[in-house]
């Protein structure tokens, strides 16, 4: 049986929450597309995050980043993974719930540090101090957070299949008309 989407599916959180991973798994499951805005962002200025954020500054990334999810939200609903300070943006919050359900993959601070401790293609954690950083935007970003439409809580231990397993029966849980089944 097939299913479809009412709704654009969006996954929200910390660099580390698994929203490449998990989104992937999701889409895969559910047959739609699955978009990684970041991904889209480099593809579009031929450039990582870090070169956008070392030539051209946070402000003008947080400006791309916007105008990418808007295009994205436009499209035919599916998984979309975006960047850790998206949901930071009014206006991204605004677009992302009038055309999908927010979801916060909400992951313990130390398993964020775990993940992303070896990657040097995170600009905001190149610091003196990058579990600080990443300990201080977690409590900064945290309430924001919050505010999505779902709160998915990752437990140490799950695979990404198990983890999108339980995704799928807390979206059904959270919004019966979500995912439709195809006859």
């Amino acid at each position: 049986m097939s299913k479809r989407l009412t709704r654009h599916i969006v996954l929200i959180g910390m660099m580390g929450a698994g929203k490449t991973a998990i989104g992937s798994e999701l889409a895969r499951r559910l047959r739609v597309p699955f978009t990684d805005s970041d991904a889209e962002i480099e593809a579009a200025a031929a450039m990582s995050i870090s070169e956008i954020f070392a030539r051209d500054g946070e402000a003008f990334f947080r400006a791309r980043e916007s105008q990418v999810l808007a295009r994205i939200l436009a499209g035919a609903p599916g998984v979309i993974s975006t960047g850790g300070g998206a949901w930071m943006q009014p206006h991204n919050r605004a677009m992302i719930a009038a055309r999908g359900l927010s979801v916060w993959l909400n992951c313990p601070p130390e398993l964020l540090w775990h993940r992303v401790r070896q990657r040097p293609t995170r600009p905001l954690l190149q610091t003196a101090d990058p579990k600080g950083t990443l300990l201080r935007l977690l409590d900064e970003r945290a309430p924001v957070y919050a505010q999505a439409g779902l709160e998915f809580l990752s437990q140490a231990g799950d695979s990404i299949e198990a983890s999108a397993t339980r995704l799928i029966a807390a979206l059904a849980g959270a919004d019966p008309t979500l995912i439709q089944e195809l006859p």
